[in-house]
């Protein structure tokens, strides 16, 4: 009896994992995330920390660099914002409704991934310009976004309204529509309904979907370059002068504000994860 269990043993602890290679996968892992993420990161500080701290606070605190930090993150909150409303109708939309078409607005969603970057910022331009399709309806209004900081706001809510829309939609196809009718039989409204059985399901899939939009936002480079404008202090993003600096062979100085984005850009996401948390431990787990 004691010689069964002792062989029994080593067999259930074999059984315990399994998928073999673990070790092989997990140092794979380490490597894959050293050459891709922690080397280029480290390399960037590296290179700030050549500079002085004068020179280091010269450089990322220059009137220009500030007004650059002010339009990159205000426009890539805000955009992330509005995906937020616009993605959880579109994607509400499309889970809740049948009509004709149905199936090609679902993928017109991903078309911002599938279009190259430079290619949306040119079609923008052209559109919202003065003399283009909506612009000139537009700007005998006194409203003008081809070359001004509402452009900006624009193209990033056509890059980032993807996230939203695919972070939501399968929560939503997921959500038990007895819930909701139960919640009719018992006397509630539909504003009720969505704001006590509806809105405690997404909300976590909406965060995600805030801080993948937002994220994407801020490092934008392609689609912002061209309907921009680049007018320094009105509408020059922090990626532009990043890449100037580093065409007047500047590395240090587009090193020092790169690191500012940086630091930036993990202090709001770790702000996002929390309430992420929050959120799930508010209203329970996301699918």
């Amino acid at each position: 009896m004691s010689s069964t269990a002792t062989l029994a043993a080593p067999r259930r602890r074999a059984v315990q994992r399994v998928l073999p290679g673990f070790n092989i996968t997990l140092g794979y892992t380490l490597l894959y995330l050293s050459l891709i993420v922690l080397i280029p990161l480290s390399a960037l500080i590296f290179k700030t920390l050549t500079m002085s701290w004068a020179d280091f606070w010269t450089a990322i605190t220059a009137p220009r660099v500030m007004a650059s930090y002010k339009l990159t993150f205000g426009a890539s909150l805000l955009a992330a914002s509005i995906n937020v409303v616009a993605g959880l109708l579109i994607a509400w939309v499309l889970v809740r409704y049948n009509f004709p078409g149905k199936k090609i607005a679902d993928a017109l969603v991903d078309l911002p991934f599938a279009l190259p970057t430079a290619v949306a910022g040119i079609s923008l331009t052209a559109i919202l310009a003065g003399n283009g399709w909506i612009g000139q309806y537009l700007e005998p209004l006194g409203i003008q976004l081809a070359f001004k900081p509402g452009g900006i706001v624009v193209a990033l809510i056509f890059i980032g309204l993807p996230f939203v829309v695919r972070t939501v939609q399968p929560v939503l196809e997921d959500t038990e529509k007895e819930l909701e009718e139960a919640a009719a039989c018992l006397g509630a409204n539909r504003w009720q309904t969505f704001w006590r059985v509806i809105f405690p399901a997404i909300a976590p899939a909406l965060l995600t979907g805030f801080a993948m939009a937002f994220a994407r936002a801020v490092g934008e480079y392609g689609s912002v370059i061209f309907i921009a404008g680049n007018m320094p202090m009105i509408s020059e993003i922090t990626p532009l002068i990043i890449i100037g600096k580093l065409e007047q062979y500047d590395y240090a100085g587009a090193t020092a504000v790169a690191s500012v984005m940086l630091l930036i850009s993990f202090i709001l996401l770790l702000i996002i994860n929390g309430l992420q948390a929050w959120g799930r431990r508010r209203y329970g787990s996301a699918p």
